[in-house]
């Protein structure tokens, strides 16, 4: 029962994380996102954010605050994807470590409930959300179309583990 609570997102779409509409964010009382950046924005090999993405950031600008923050140490790449985007960022983020995620909510100046931790992994990013109070978003892992689609084993483990345990990956009633 301990890890359902952990590991169960509040949301989760089928989709990539363009399914994330602005209707869903004023649904949901969101004033923050805190976006995961491999695999949830950008594929794991690209250095570039695509103008489908950059266009989905700037319509959500005017309706929340948006913070990246990423488990990878390359800074130099994240950064350029955050100056592109221009949204600040944070490396290195050791998700599910709270720690750097207080980092970003603690700048947003905003309720933490009201939040969203947004990211494509279940013992990353929804458990990293969920340990801070945050409302989870789970979307599907970006791919680049002009390359074979590549396998995400370590995302199928997670989502067995997670049912194993008795996590729905169907968004749950509301509470």
């Amino acid at each position: 029962m301990f890890w359902i609570q952990w590991l169960q997102p509040d949301l989760v779409l089928e989709g990539s994380v363009f399914q994330l509409t602005p209707a869903l964010i004023k649904k949901h009382n969101l004033q923050g996102l805190v976006l995961d950046v491999d695999e949830t924005l950008v594929p794991f090999n690209e250095a570039q954010a695509t103008v489908e993405l950059q266009q989905w950031i700037e319509q959500l600008k005017p309706l929340v605050s948006l913070w990246l923050v990423s488990n990878n140490m390359n800074s130099y790449r994240i950064r350029r994807i955050a100056e592109l985007l221009e949204v600040p960022y944070i490396t290195g983020a050791g998700k599910p470590s709270r720690r750097k995620l207080r980092k970003a909510t603690a700048a947003m100046d905003l309720p933490v409930e009201h939040i969203a931790m947004v990211g494509d992994r279940l013992f990353t990013d929804v458990l990293a959300g969920n340990r801070l109070g945050m409302f989870t978003v789970l979307v599907e892992p970006m791919v680049n179309p002009e390359r074979e689609m590549r396998q995400h084993p370590v995302r199928t483990f997670e989502v067995w583990v997670s049912r194993l345990l008795g996590v729905s990956l169907k968004t749950p009633k509301p509470r």
